[in-house]
């Protein structure tokens, strides 16, 4: 049977989840099922029910580094090959869809889940991830962009809408989807759980249609975050296909309603049916059992490649007097809680149950060479005061050649659900390096952290090397690049700033009320800083290697530049060979430079190569607003090739005819122009934005889209109490526990609407109105609104069953 033979009913209900993870399909058309899983770094193939916050039980997977880590790499080639380890591992395990990778642009250090996201650089996002889907899909699995798009913040991430002036977000914000998309391209795509300027990301035309479909070609499924569906019925029409998880018949019977009475096209619905149905043939499995769990060879071996991901994507931030790689017979004292107890990985959906785990402590006590003196725990993990610890570590010390101390984000700091609220690592941690320093040896600091930190011991240790959250094998990984058995060659795929309130959006970052305003504009990361002149402590695609490196010999054609690039030292390496390009002079607004390509460049010692990267599609154009058009500026562009962004090492002109010749700057754009965003107006902000930009005020009356959290504010006593238990129990948790709350965040983060898409079709539209009225003071009219409103959607769900079922 064809798939258009099918009933409306039958249709509408291939559009939402059988499951917490799986698809409805259909029997009667031949559509299988299909599962779906988290995640970008590794399968998080649940046992049971499942959940989507990574807090049940998972069948045991490598956790490989996560796309913060492996970012630092800039190898899409290594992406790619960790990619077929995760599409390998997903099918073995009974995985059709692969939720990752995320590619969201790290707007600011603290959103929670930076650690899941590429790089502030969408050109850096896009061909990473491109990679990582080619690999997942040679397997036959179906990878998962996401979350788009303009998703920046934790804090009310489903109650928020993020307000951008249009060039900013195609030019940064969907650009990385775009490279991916028009590269790997990929089978699927989620979206975000936020508006964009007013419209649910599931039920956005704009972004669905006109742009990801109709100008990049894409031809997939576009599922929703769990819970991010808003109206089934606009999300249809908008192009989105599948909501996830199962909202039980709720959204069926809208569906069915909306067709029979006009308000939907069927042939939306068939559209949307049809994208289904392909994900499901082409990502049957054979063979392949739902409780299957990986062979130990297969798990052995993707151990290595993990590993190997890691050995790639360590940075070398710091290495006076050549501290670094460790002497032969050079005795370490070994410092710090996680150098026992590995941090490797993030907190949320992404959380892996690893199939093997390492410790820096047991992997230098193994490595030949290498004496370890002793290990003392230095901090407690909680970040409570402990002098002794400290006392300990400084004894300890005395005895060594040299100090490893292992130090930076706990488990509290980085998680789905949850912003961080500082650039600072504990302090009790800052205390303890200080106390080592003091003691005269030198200092090499490992440091563990999906996002930058602030380091104010910089200036006393001897060498940092930054593996930020490195996977299972992150630790033996780290104690090669120690010794000198590997060569670090990581370059930062975001700028470190020296302190948090340097960074551009720092004073209206979380947005914490439902307008997330991108006031910054186009300057975000390296964008700002070197446009605004702001000294930072690392700048973007900064890493040293133990090789040095020069570059000579730049030429530029019509297609691309190509240099040379020479190892200049002993020791085998590798760097990163970075092009950036400046607009021409009396052009649109900019920032001062831009990154449009960039190679890994692998080489012997003595050894020099030609390296070539080409112009593309990307490398000089700009979105011009009031044609709606992309075009190219004709006149004299500058291009420079470096080591990092501030680190240019070759610098040509370049004559480009464009389509459009250039265009001055608005001079009404006033600070924009310096790229000094912290000194914007509204006025300005107009300027940029093309219309009055103001966030409202709290809500007086609250609706289906206000999360649970601003019931804090609500005049209803059961309502403000629910919200304010919800707060202090979360708080408590984390305290008690170094753990944060996810349940409870997310919770606490959910507006009342979703309660309609998470609960397995317990709670419908009409039951979610009811509950508004509790959160707007009339609790008792409510709870017997809600009690009605669930016997008449459990008959009606007991009507749609037996509709679909025949009976």
């Amino acid at each position: 049977m064809e798939l258009e033979e099918l009933s409306v009913l039958e249709k509408a209900a291939m559009l939402s989840g059988a499951s917490e993870w799986d698809s409805r399909g259909n029997e009667r058309a031949g559509i299988p099922s299909f599962v779906m899983s988290d995640g970008p770094h590794g399968v998080r193939r649940q046992l049971g029910a499942g959940d989507h916050l990574g807090l049940g039980q998972s069948k045991p997977a490598t956790c490989f580094p996560t796309a913060g880590t492996v970012a630092n790499s800039w190898d899409p080639a290594l992406a790619e090959q960790m990619g077929e380890a995760l599409g390998k591992e997903a099918h073995d395990l009974d995985v059709n869809v692969l939720l990752g990778p995320g590619l969201n642009i790290k707007r600011n250090p603290l959103c929670g889940r930076n650690f899941e996201y590429y790089s502030e650089d969408p050109q850096v996002a896009g061909h990473m991830a491109a990679g990582l889907v080619k690999g997942i899909q040679s397997n036959g699995i179906s990878a998962c962009p996401k979350h788009f798009a303009v998703n920046s913040q934790e804090l009310r991430r489903q109650a928020s809408n993020s307000v951008i002036d249009e060039r900013t977000m195609r030019e940064i914000y969907l650009t990385a989807f775009e490279i991916t998309v028009r590269e790997a391209h990929p089978w699927t795509i989620m979206t975000s759980y936020n508006e964009v300027n007013g419209v649910y990301a599931h039920e956005n035309k704009h972004l669905l249609q006109e742009i990801l479909r109709d100008e990049w070609g894409f031809d997939g499924m576009v599922v929703s975050d769990w819970g991010g569906s808003n109206s089934a019925v606009d999300a249809v029409k908008a192009g989105g296909s599948l909501e996830m998880p199962s909202p039980g018949f709720t959204s069926v019977r809208e569906l069915v309603g909306a067709v029979q009475a006009g308000t939907l096209a069927e042939a939306d619905l068939n559209a949307r049916a049809a994208e289904v149905a392909k994900i499901a043939r082409l990502t049957k499995t054979e063979g392949v059992g739902r409780d299957d769990l990986l062979k130990d060879d297969i798990a052995a071996a993707h151990h290595a490649v993990a590993r190997h991901v890691a050995e790639n994507s360590s940075v070398l931030l710091k290495n006076s007097n050549g501290t670094l790689p460790l002497a032969a017979g050079v005795n370490v004292a070994v410092v710090g809680d996680m150098a026992k107890v590995a941090r490797f990985q993030g907190s949320g959906s992404s959380k892996v149950n690893a199939t093997r785990e390492e410790n820096l402590l047991d992997e230098l006590t193994r490595t030949e060479g290498v004496n370890v003196a002793g290990y003392a725990q230095g901090y407690d993990r909680q970040g409570a005061k402990n002098q002794g610890l400290i006392d300990e570590a400084v004894a300890l010390a005395g005895k060594a050649d040299v100090v490893v101390a292992v130090v930076g984000l706990d488990e509290r700091s980085e998680s789905e659900g949850l912003d961080r609220s500082t650039m600072a690592i504990p302090q009790v941690q800052n205390d303890m390096v200080d106390a080592l320093v003091a003691t005269g040896k030198p200092v090499v600091i490992v440091l563990i952290a999906g996002s930058p930190v602030e380091l104010p011991w910089y200036d006393g240790v001897s060498a940092i090397l930054y593996i930020g959250l490195s996977g299972q094998a992150g630790a033996s990984a780290t104690a090669n690049a120690l010794t000198g058995k590997v060569n670090p060659s990581g370059h930062l795929a975001e700028t470190w700033p020296i302190q948090y309130a340097d960074a551009p959006n720092s004073g209206w970052y979380p947005a914490i009320g439902r307008d997330a305003i991108y006031r910054e504009g186009p300057f975000v990361g390296y964008r700002y800083y070197t446009t605004a002149g702001v000294p930072v402590r690392f700048p973007f695609g900064y890493g040293l290697s133990y090789s040095s490196f020069s570059y000579a010999d730049l030429k530029v054609d019509d297609n691309g530049v190509e240099f040379t690039v020479a190892n200049d030292s002993d020791v085998p390496g590798a760097t990163v060979a970075q092009l950036y390009v400046r607009g021409p002079q009396g052009g649109v607004l900019r920032p001062d430079r831009e990154l449009k390509g960039f190679a890994k460049v692998q080489l012997d010692a003595h050894e020099s190569k030609t390296v070539r990267i080409d112009f593309d599609r990307y490398t000089f154009r700009h979105f011009d607003t009031e044609s709606n058009a992309w075009h190219v500026e004709s006149g004299e562009w500058t291009l420079m090739v470096g080591a990092n962004v501030e680190d240019i090492l070759l610098t040509a002109t370049h004559e480009v005819k464009g389509d459009v010749d250039p265009k001055p700057a608005d001079p009404a754009l006033g600070s924009y122009l310096t790229g000094k965003v912290k000194e914007v107006t509204d006025g300005e902000m107009t300027a940029l934005f093309g219309h009055w930009v103001t966030a409202p005020g709290k809500p007086v009356t609250f609706g289906a889209n206000d999360p649970i959290s601003s019931w804090m504010d609500s005049k209803g006593f059961l309502a403000r109490t629910i919200a304010k238990t919800l707060t202090k129990r979360e708080a408590k948790v984390r305290e008690k526990t170094g753990q944060p709350d996810l349940n409870t965040l997310f919770i606490l983060n959910m507006p009342p609407r979703a309660m309609s898409k998470m609960t397995q079709g317990m709670i419908d539209s009409a039951m979610v109105q009811a509950i508004v009225k509790i959160a707007n003071r009339h609790t008792f009219r409510g709870i017997g609104s809600f009690i009605a409103g669930f016997f008449r959607n459990q008959s009606a769900n007991k009507r749609t069953e037996k509709e679909l079922n025949n009976e």
